[in-house]
């Protein structure tokens, strides 16, 4: 019983029907994707979460494990650039593949960051061979496991954060922004994700960035496609209520609506931090208690903008990072004071730059996404969320999309109040715990429980983390870990 159909959920249903098991998936909301739905609106078809497809290589994967071609499902385009990075004064940075693109980049920001970053780029190539290669797909079920990489990690310093790392390499404030935001797309303040957060780096620059042709539902839907053909059942509006154990063994799921369904295995495509407490009696949990869960530091909120208009900005690259004037600052009024700052950083997403189908002719569709406090903050979203919105645009028609306003022509959003009560997440957050040293590995919740013999877990919330890669490597875990059938 997989519950959740998440990116994580549906790749564990994958991996599990190759192993042999009868599957199937419950999934609360009314459509599959989880964070990766979709929202159509006035034409306009949006992607609620995910946006930037790296590492391909683990969606071909699922669908050659059973005999298919993946380019029957789906059709992935590359992005280029990667990101451009814009600063308040104006100068933009491309984000790219290309060696030689790049290092001219950073030539006219600071020609003596030029051998610095070569360096940072070389380090950050053996963070990835150790924190990727060898440990993405691997579980952490004891500390003997964490305590076998310690001294390699203290020799590549991961004990530093993102920021301070990139910082020992890079003198120019605009360039050490440019190559520590990226842990962001994992829910991580750069300030104090550990730096082994740095291969996300190595990751883009070696598989690219990619855009699914429809979207990333599209992705979803080719999933979804292959599920049917391997008889795996997907039930949608069915949210689980209850992991039902008995002897310290799962025996059967209870949903909301009441069905009582048995099964030896039950994989959660759901948030570690609500499955303990919610759905497992107290009494069946000795490491994951409530307080214990409590403990957790949720990663932050998301204020997410879609929005449409009916003329086309040809100029916009697919992905812009749009930088507000403070970073740090920024980042400990979201990640520490939990505060709702005057300014803001930006990612504004134009995927009808790559796919024009998503919009009606001649119109745009975007997602603009606000990095914010998670809901321990307090905000109350419910008066605040529209006049947020209201300065996010201003700010991008000032800075970016000239006459907005007069353009726009559909706009709705969502806040970190969707990611508590539609997605289940505590605290409200988008990526699970925060990815922080002490909440990494095995200080992560474990991809098996140690609680209830049976229950696993896959998605942002348990090792190796969140972010598209973190969580189709998740359900690869399952194959070490789930005895088969």
């Amino acid at each position: 019983m997989v519950i959740g159909a998440g990116f994580g959920g549906l790749a564990a249903a994958v991996r599990l029907r190759a192993m042999g098991f009868q599957v199937t998936i419950l999934e609360a909301l009314p459509d599959p994707g989880g964070r990766a739905r979709v929202f159509r609106r006035d034409g306009f078809t949006f992607d609620a979460g995910p946006t930037v497809i790296t590492a391909p290589y683990l969606l071909a994967e699922l669908f050659e494990l059973v005999g298919k071609d993946p380019n029957d499902y789906y059709e992935l385009t590359p992005v280029d650039p990667f990101y451009r990075i814009r600063f308040p004064e104006g100068e933009t940075f491309d984000f790219v593949g290309e060696e030689d693109r790049l290092l001219a980049q950073i030539e006219a920001f600071e020609p003596r960051d030029v051998d610095g970053y070569r360096r940072l780029a070389r380090h950050a190539e053996r963070i990835f061979e150790v924190g990727y290669l060898q440990l993405a797909d691997r579980p952490f079920p004891r500390f003997s496991d964490m305590l076998r990489i310690v001294p390699r990690m203290i020799q590549l310093g991961n004990h530093r954060s993102v920021y301070s790392l990139v910082s020992r390499y890079l003198r120019d404030e605009r360039l050490r922004q440019v190559f520590s935001f990226e842990p962001l797309l994992v829910g991580g303040d750069p300030f104090r994700t550990t730096s082994i957060y740095l291969l996300i780096h190595t990751l883009e620059r070696r598989w690219g960035v990619h855009f699914a042709r429809g979207g990333t539902g599209a992705i979803v839907q080719a999933l979804v496609r292959l599920l049917e053909e391997l008889d795996v059942e997907l039930r949608c509006d069915a949210p689980v209520d209850q992991i039902e154990v008995e002897g310290r063994t799962v025996r059967a799921v209870r949903t909301e609506g009441g069905d009582r369904i048995p099964c030896d295995v039950v994989v959660a495509n759901a948030d570690p931090s609500i499955v303990y407490p919610r759905m497992l009696a107290s009494v069946d949990r000795r490491w994951n208690t409530d307080r214990a869960v409590a403990r957790r530091r949720s990663s932050m909120g998301l204020f997410v903008g879609y929005f449409g208009t009916n003329r086309t900005y040809p100029e916009l690259a697919h992905h812009t990072i749009l930088l507000g004037p403070r970073y740090r600052e920024l980042l400990r009024d979201i990640f520490q004071r939990k505060v709702l700052s005057e300014d803001f950083s930006l990612y504004l997403h134009a995927p009808t730059r790559t796919d024009p189908g998503l919009a009606p002719p001649g119109q745009e569709g975007f997602y603009v996404l606000s990095p914010v406090p998670n809901n321990r903050s307090g905000i109350d979203w419910e008066n605040e969320g529209d006049g947020y919105f209201s300065r996010i645009l201003a700010a991008l028609e000032d800075r970016l999309l000239p006459g907005l306003s007069a353009d726009l022509v559909t706009r709705f959003h969502v806040t970190p109040d969707y990611f508590e009560h539609d997605l289940r997440s505590k605290d409200g957050s988008a990526f699970g715990p925060e990815p922080l040293l002490r909440q990494s590995a095995y200080f992560r919740y474990h991809n098996r429980s140690r609680d209830v013999e049976g229950l696993y877990f896959v998605g942002a919330g348990t090792h190796p983390g969140a972010g598209v890669p973190g969580v189709l490597s998740s359900a690869k875990v399952l194959e070490r870990v789930v005895p088969r059938p």
